[in-house]
């Protein structure tokens, strides 16, 4: 699998205000890695749920890349459970590189037991 088969699209969405989140997807055959920048919170979460429902119908894997995520909310971790069970039958989902304000809200909800984290 080389670097012809790799594919990038990135996508930002913003409402006014501090709601921010820049969504980097790459593709490698079906693994799919999205990187988050900003924050997933209820303005920015529908724009992540439209893209992980998009690629879940043929991923194998599904990594979520949060090392630059600043925030997130309920309902960020509500489209995170929501990849998890779509990816549940089809293969793997892994989050990894969580920021430490992230990191505490994973271990407050108990979300820290539910994901594979690395």
């Amino acid at each position: 699998m080389g670097l012809f088969n790799k594919k990038n699209k990135e996508t930002a969405s913003s409402s006014g205000g501090n709601s921010y989140l820049k969504i980097s997807m790459t593709k490698d055959g079906a693994q799919y890695t999205f990187l988050l920048e900003g924050r997933l919170d209820t303005v920015t979460s529908p724009d992540l749920e439209s893209k992980i429902n998009e690629v879940t119908g043929d991923a194998t894997k599904l990594t979520l890349d949060l090392s630059k995520l600043e925030y997130i909310s309920s309902a960020g971790l509500r489209v995170l459970l929501g990849a998890l069970q779509a990816m549940e039958d089809k293969g793997e989902m892994v989050i990894c590189n969580l920021t430490p304000p992230v990191h505490e809200v994973f271990e407050l909800t108990g979300f820290s037991r539910l994901f594979n984290i690395e």
